[in-house]
């Protein structure tokens, strides 16, 4: 009976002491499954040179290896007044952690596409508009003739006379400025790499490494004068897009972070709206390099 009356103590004091050890307290950062984070800022284009086909009832010409930039606003108040959000070049971004590692988002990325004036490129094609129509003037056969981008005014006589009338409709002006809006999905990997910069709590700053690959389509809103043609000017789903990120993530105070991305993709855009006739229309795929800095937020539901 002393020798159970012993043991029954030991094991109330036993399970004393390993009540009163201190548990260690999971940092919040450690995990991300089942965050949801949210992500706002700008960024800046590089575009390739594209092969942009125009055609119509009457017309049927590319303009060969056009050159092309993005419109930066610069350091602006627009970026977070809810007027003007639209006017600079922006990535939104809304996601979810399904697993400590991986994410899946959506998002739009803004962007402004403008064809550079000051070229001269190739153009390839034919132009047969009625006699009566302002665009006439560039009637005939194009085989690599070099056209003036830069010209504000269109040629007496037919192009190819070196006579300018400023009187005269733009040869074209093209632009997706409202925007090249890339509506996409993207899956990302997170790593966190804290331990290489010597940080212990990663509850107060936090360092990731992040990756992904997204897709998804394209709903531009495109400004195009094209031979004196009405412009049309609505937005329409124009093409898809696919791309790939790479970035570094910092994480404050568990719940706010600041990210930079370098983001490469593919766009190819077959039903580009011209003018408000549905004859009229433009196609081109080119590759595009972008460079985000955005702020964002993470947290639990």
């Amino acid at each position: 009976m002393k020798t159970k009356i012993l043991f029954f103590l030991l094991a109330c004091v036993s399970l004393n002491t390993f009540a009163q050890e201190e548990i260690p307290v999971q940092k919040y950062a450690a995990h991300n499954k089942g965050k949801f984070f949210v992500m706002w800022g700008g960024n800046r284009e590089s575009y390739s040179k594209s092969d942009v086909n125009f055609r119509g009832k009457d017309y049927n010409f590319t303009v060969e290896n056009m050159s092309a930039h993005d419109k930066p606003k610069g350091w602006h108040v627009d970026y977070i007044n809810p007027a003007n959000m639209t006017i600079p070049q922006t990535n939104l971004r809304l996601g979810y952690f399904f697993s400590d590692h991986y994410s899946v988002t959506i998002g739009v990325d803004h962007m402004k596409y403008v064809m550079a004036q000051n070229q001269i490129a190739n153009v390839n094609g034919n132009i047969n508009l009625p006699a009566d129509d302002p665009g006439s003037i560039y009637n005939g056969e194009y085989n690599n003739r070099p056209v003036d981008m830069s010209l504000n005014g269109a040629v007496e006589g037919g192009y190819d006379k070196g006579v300018t009338n400023p009187n005269g409709p733009a040869f074209l002006m093209y632009e997706h400025t409202d925007g090249l809006n890339y509506i996409n999905t993207e899956v990302a990997r997170f790593d966190d790499v804290s331990k290489w910069f010597g940080l212990p709590n990663i509850d107060k700053v936090q360092i990731n490494l992040t990756e992904g690959l997204g897709a998804g389509i394209l709903y531009p809103k495109t400004n195009t004068t094209l031979l004196g043609k009405e412009r049309h000017d609505d937005f329409h789903v124009s093409g898809y897009g696919v791309s790939a990120k790479a970035g570094l993530n910092i994480t404050f105070f568990k719940h706010f972070y600041v990210q930079g991305e370098l983001k490469g993709g593919y766009i190819n855009m077959q039903d580009i709206k011209t003018t408000t006739s549905n004859e009229d229309k433009a196609s081109q795929h080119f590759t595009y390099f972008q460079r985000i800095i955005a702020v964002g937020g993470i947290f639990r539901i």
